[in-house]
């Protein structure tokens, strides 16, 4: 199915299995295990884990950046740009639960799908014939703060999440978010770039402007960080990405041929499209997905649902009008000097 949508006001396309395909959230077959050896990466280092199989009692680690490691014995270390924390397995027995290894491709296309699946079904109950205000110059200013606004809180979040992960000793989805973490960091100054390059006083625009759409999004991705069980951020996540790779070079050109010559206004969206990052992001959350339990896959799918549902619908407030958005930026307009 590809169809048309609008995330907040972000016209995109997408395509993804028809909702017939998932009706409801079934659980399928895991595909997780705990390998003999774990290898684990964070930004500043790599080391691995080595489990002696023929002695259960007994464990034995290596590490290949021993200086910058801070390795602890026994404990999987997992470290963003604001902090650091370590796992310590209840028991010998019990190991590290993150894995590096080659994921079965079967079962990445079934959790593909079931994601998929549950983003085409929340489109299919959308029933809604509002449509997003034309675009101009003065909405892609709006456009570009959401754009901050979705993204400003996403390293906090991610980082947060991480810890909530690794204290339960989930750690397959404590590396995932602590990564995400790291990769979201300054996306956010891009949106601010953008608007600048509009010739608008980037910080007073965010100030005055905050798309009610953006707020409902990071609302719902607050409560699932916070949450009992934070795996909804993962949900969150994938469907942000999942729907930002329906946004191609042409798109991204039509809305070049809107701005004034010589604006370069377009980085955030770039980098959260079908020519940027998301691509590879997804395919990431994909196989890591592929690692936990069918019931942690259900819920996964289940807040890519929510999260679809909140994308795909108008917001309630109505869409700014041309008229009063036209009337706030004047007043934010950047000072031209002689």
């Amino acid at each position: 199915m590809t169809k048309q949508f609008e995330a907040g006001e972000q016209t995109s396309e997408i395509s993804i299995p028809s909702p017939s395909d998932t009706t409801s959230f079934k659980s399928v077959e895991s595909a997780g295990f705990v390998a003999d050896t774990t290898v684990v990466k964070t930004a500043s280092c790599s080391w691995q884990y080595t489990s002696n199989s023929s002695q259960p009692h007994s464990n034995q680690q290596s590490a290949t950046d021993d200086a910058s490691t801070g390795f602890v014995a026994d404990a999987a270390v997992v470290k963003t740009a604001k902090r650091t924390w370590a796992h310590q397995p209840s028991s010998a027995k019990q190991g590290i639960i993150f894995t590096e290894k080659s994921v079965d491709a079967s079962n990445k296309a079934k959790t593909r799908k079931l994601l998929d699946g549950a983003i085409a079904l929340a489109w299919s109950q959308v029933k809604t014939r509002r449509r997003p205000p034309a675009l101009t110059r003065a909405r892609w200013v709006w456009r570009l703060a959401g754009s901050y606004h979705l993204c400003q809180p996403t390293p906090r979040l991610m980082d947060e999440a991480a810890w909530r992960f690794a204290s339960a000793g989930r750690m397959v989805l404590a590396q995932w978010a602590a990564q995400k973490a790291s990769e979201e960091g300054g996306h956010d100054r891009l949106a601010l770039l953008d608007i600048q390059s509009m010739g608008y006083k980037a910080e007073a625009v965010v100030r005055e402007l905050v798309p009610p759409a953006a707020i409902t999004l990071v609302d719902y991705f607050t409560r699932s960080v916070q949450a009992r069980d934070p795996i909804g951020c993962a949900g969150y996540s994938y469907t942000m990405e999942r729907l930002a790779m329906g946004i191609k070079e042409d798109y991204i050109q039509r809305v070049e041929a809107l701005l004034p010559p010589k604006t370069n206004a377009t980085r955030c969206l770039r980098v959260h499209s079908a020519v940027g990052s998301d691509v590879g992001h997804v395919d990431e959350t994909v196989e890591m997905m592929t690692e936990l339990t069918s019931d942690e896959r259900v819920q996964v799918a289940r807040a890519c649902y929510e999260a679809a549902l909140l994308c795909f619908s108008p917001p309630k407030e109505g869409y700014i009008s041309d008229e009063e958005l036209e009337r706030v930026l004047k007043a934010l307009a950047q000072t031209k000097h002689k």
